[in-house]
């Protein structure tokens, strides 16, 4: 099969590449750029998953980047099993057909216990303290240490959170090729996520984010250059754009209004019960999904959620058929926002006894995707901390802000403006009309066989 790369730049649509990137500018000349259709939800985990496998959330089981588990009464987000993932990928496919074609997959999700060849994920260490020291999970194991003796510890706090910045990307930009030049796998997957959270931070304007645009396009750049010196055929593509929002939308805290949330108190704090509550929604950038514990309350929660300003769609379980998002793991009802609108987890009416995971960087205890985890209160306020711990004493990161109106960047809705759709960008070009999301298996799967 064809030596060949995909490079997902996060958050790249039309709108960005511009006098900032002057590379993909150069690049695209000889190449076709297409757009992506949005899939719902336009979320990082479900669309790299519809890639990956050629099939719809609905099949492949990814409905979001966490989801309800109804067994275990618990909201569980950015798990990394590749068990989750209900689909074969392309890779398993790609194996059957030819025995010796191996696959590198970098920072991709679902990256851990996959029959994937060479991996590596973000995994850091939780000591027993409550601290949290950056690393990484690989496959074979052996490849964590080589990688991070010639590149440093894995960037954790630069990969995600107030910090991040280009240092993430490049690292995984290096590892990729070290991984290369000592495996040389037919198929590599490279996640580039600079782009991301900076617009989520500031919006797509092109003078907000002048310096990031151009940091990521030397990264690029940098990677094209050295696969094309591999002959390797060269796929560039984004998950989704990002665009502009001003409207926060706190959906828990309307059913809470309603006597639907079970709040538990803990150390004069609040705390989501979500196994006893009547219904609660699990909110991830601009898909929300309802949870009805209590089917006696159906009714209700529709009617509560009807005229609601910044949503969009409802859609009940006949209705999610429609738009691919009918599995199991979805909500009774699956919400999507408005092209202005964002959708919050916050269930909490007074900021003061708001849980003490708000205020820090947590993405596993969060009941819902948290974008504000790219701010920070007080840089003073986080020197501080630090020097607790350097000092040997134990500290809380509590440095996030709980204003949400100061997020100015989301996806996951369907119905934005071209300009701020994902894109494709290919050597030849798959047609003049926009690709489907489940298309990108089969580009792929052409680029190894061309």
């Amino acid at each position: 099969m064809q030596k060949t790369v995909v490079l997902n730049i996060v958050g790249l649509s039309s709108s960005l590449i511009s006098e900032h990137t002057p590379f993909l500018t150069s690049y695209i000349k000889r190449r076709k750029l297409q757009t992506i259709e949005p899939m719902l939800p336009a979320v990082t985990t479900a669309v790299q998953s519809t890639y990956l496998t050629g099939k719809w959330p609905s099949e492949h089981g990814i409905v979001a980047n966490g989801w309800y588990d109804r067994v275990d009464s618990e909201v569980k987000f950015w798990k990394q099993s590749n068990k989750l993932v209900q689909a074969e990928s392309i890779w398993d496919k790609a194996k059957r057909e030819d025995p010796s074609f191996t696959v590198s997959q970098m920072f991709w999700w679902y990256n851990m216990y996959t029959t994937a060849d060479y991996t590596a994920t973000p995994r850091p260490n939780y000591l027993a303290d409550g601290r949290k020291i950056p690393d990484c999970y690989t496959r074979p194991g052996e490849l964590r240490d080589e990688l991070q003796e010639k590149l440093g510890q894995f960037p954790l706090f630069q990969f995600w959170g107030a910090g991040a910045n280009i240092k993430s990307s490049q690292w995984i930009a290096d590892a990729s090729k070290l991984t290369d030049d000592k495996y040389d796998p037919t198929l590599t997957l490279i996640y580039l996520p600079h782009l991301d959270y900076c617009q989520q931070r500031v919006g797509p304007g092109l003078s907000e984010i002048a310096s990031e645009l151009n940091e990521i396009d030397a990264v690029i750049k940098d990677l094209v250059e050295f696969y094309e010196k591999k002959n390797a055929k060269i796929i560039l593509l984004s998950e989704y754009g990002i665009a502009p929002v001003s409207r926060p939308v706190h959906l828990n805290r309307l059913f809470r209004k309603a006597g639907l949330l079970q709040i538990r108190v803990e150390r004069g704090l609040e705390i989501l019960d979500a196994g006893e509550s009547k219904a609660f929604v699990v909110a991830d950038h601009q898909v929300a999904h309802v949870y009805i514990n209590d089917k006696s309350v159906t009714e209700k929660v529709k009617q509560l959620l009807e005229g609601v300003p910044g949503i969009e769609l409802i859609l009940d379980r006949e209705e999610q058929k429609k738009y691919h998002i009918d599995h199991e793991r979805s909500g009774e009802l699956v919400l999507m926002a408005d092209k202005d609108s964002w959708f919050t987890y916050y269930f909490w009416l007074d900021d003061a006894v708001a849980p003490d995971y708000a205020r820090c960087v947590d993405i596993h205890k969060k009941p819902g995707y948290d974008p504000m985890e790219v701010f920070m209160t007080s840089k003073l306020r986080a020197a501080y901390k630090l020097l607790r711990k350097k000092l040997g004493f134990r500290y809380v990161l509590d440095i996030v802000p709980l204003d949400a109106k100061q997020i100015k960047g989301s996806h996951g809705c369907i119905n934005t403006p071209t300009e701020y759709h994902p894109v494709l960008i290919t050597e030849n070009g798959h047609g003049d009309k926009p690709v489907s999301a489940i298309e990108i298996h089969d580009i792929i799967w052409e680029h190894l066989h061309s």
